[in-house]
């Protein structure tokens, strides 16, 4: 389980034995089923986890229904870093969408990793840019691009993940109902067919 932790971070940055075992000693392992929160709106996000098994969707509530934001796989790290940072209310809801396990870790823990690492600040900057990124992405995507055009992006973003996920929840990434999402994959899947029989 520690072991992807540590692959991870040292993709990132680089850090010595001694910092291994600091981040196995003050991340702690979590585990939640199908279904269960990692955080739900309204609550602070006391802790930021690293997937190591499963996949997570982040959603808000949106015109009565639920949007999703996002979906995130083993080998990534989970949570609303905002909240977590500031200790502010969520205004997101992390939810299981399978099986998960994690390893966690509280606001002090991180603030010992950036006081005792070489390069722990540089690696909290790093993850944080990467999440606001892929936040921002999103939220343009929403504004500027059609829905057949943020489904193309799903399937290249997620592809390695695009059978663990129901369609009602890609659906809802993409903004629209289930049934304008068949109506988009079926356009998609005859012009790919008209586009090979052409080539």
């Amino acid at each position: 389980m520690y072991h992807q932790l540590i692959n991870t971070v040292k993709s990132i940055v680089n850090i010595e034995p001694y910092e291994e075992l600091l981040f196995t000693d003050l991340f702690k392992p979590l585990s939640l089923t199908k279904g269960q929160h990692f955080l739900r709106s309204g609550k602070i996000n006391k802790y930021l986890g690293f997937l190591t098994k499963g996949l997570v969707r982040y959603y808000v509530h949106k015109n009565d229904a639920d949007a999703t934001i996002e979906f995130t796989k083993e080998g990534e790290f989970v949570g609303d870093y905002h909240s977590f940072m500031g200790k502010t209310m969520s205004e997101q809801n992390i939810e299981a969408i399978e099986d998960c396990e994690l390893l966690i870790i509280d606001y002090d823990g991180l603030q010992q990793i950036f006081n005792e690492t070489r390069h722990g600040n540089l690696l909290g900057r790093i993850i944080i840019e990467h999440r606001f990124n892929i936040m921002l992405k999103q939220l343009l995507s929403l504004y500027v691009h059609t829905p057949e055009d943020r489904y193309k992006h799903f399937i290249a973003n997620y592809n390695d993940i695009v059978q663990r996920i129901p369609q009602y929840l890609v659906a809802s990434y993409i903004g629209v109902q289930p049934q304008s999402l068949s109506r988009i994959r079926k356009r998609l899947a005859t012009t790919s067919y008209y586009a090979s029989c052409a080539n």
